[in-house]
């Protein structure tokens, strides 16, 4: 028998949606993406047998594939309309893209920076909450996370969740806060107990442990700036 098989039939290391998942997009051949936008091929070929037809229709050159009208693309079997839309959207949002500038990470490399970023979330609070900070080498912050949230004197924190976060985030710099609703900057033992947790699990992470800012609205306390780490 000749009879092709679909794409959920080959061999999982073979399938593009599973290869992205694994190894990312950039592993992936065009081919292999438009493959997974258009989602199946015909009786006769894969969705990315179909897909490696269609480019080498355009020279293999994507920005000519963006060229092609719903007619033309429609004239390849295997290819409705809605499939033909879905390829000149992604071929559309790629261009846009390219217009577009990269956002600009926030620097929180100061205790000022962290208080600027967090002191809007947290002023108006009547409990605590505890959030992490995740940045690159240069301070600039690839996520915040909130770690917990509750208590009027005080909230749960889980070092292993903050740690866990890290190693997702793939940061080599931690900052924390919090927020004290009563006003109050002083660290309670509780804070410092938990400061000194966070630090060992940064010096096993190899990961720069930065800052613990306790914030009220107008003030901070900052461990690092009264060289309590």
């Amino acid at each position: 028998m000749n009879e092709k098989l679909t794409i959920a039939q080959w061999s999982s290391d073979d399938q593009p949606r599973e290869r992205l998942r694994d190894l990312g997009p950039d592993a992936l051949s065009d081919s292999e993406l438009l493959a997974i936008l258009v989602g199946s091929g015909s009786t006769k070929e894969t969705a990315v047998e179909l897909m490696k037809r269609v480019l080498s229709d355009c020279q293999n050159n994507l920005n000519t594939l963006g060229k092609k009208t719903i007619r033309e693309l429609c004239e390849y079997n295997g290819i409705g309309e809605a499939k033909a839309i879905t390829i000149l959207a992604a071929c559309e949002l790629g261009k846009r893209r390219q217009r577009e500038k990269a956002e600009e990470r926030k620097e929180l490399g100061s205790a000022t920076a962290i208080y600027e970023l967090m002191h809007p979330q947290l002023q108006d609070l009547d409990v605590e909450e505890f959030w992490a900070l995740y940045m690159n080498q240069h301070h600039r912050l690839i996520k915040k996370v909130r770690i917990s949230h509750g208590g009027i004197t005080e909230t749960a924190v889980d070092v292993r969740i903050i740690m866990r976060e890290a190693v997702l985030a793939n940061c080599t710099v931690l900052a924390v806060c919090h927020n004290h609703p009563s006003g109050n900057l002083v660290p309670s033992k509780a804070d410092d107990d938990l400061t000194r947790c966070i630090r060992r699990a940064c010096e096993v992470m190899r990961i720069y442990f930065l800052d613990h800012v306790i914030i009220t609205d107008g003030r901070y306390f900052s461990y690092h700036e009264q060289g309590k780490i």
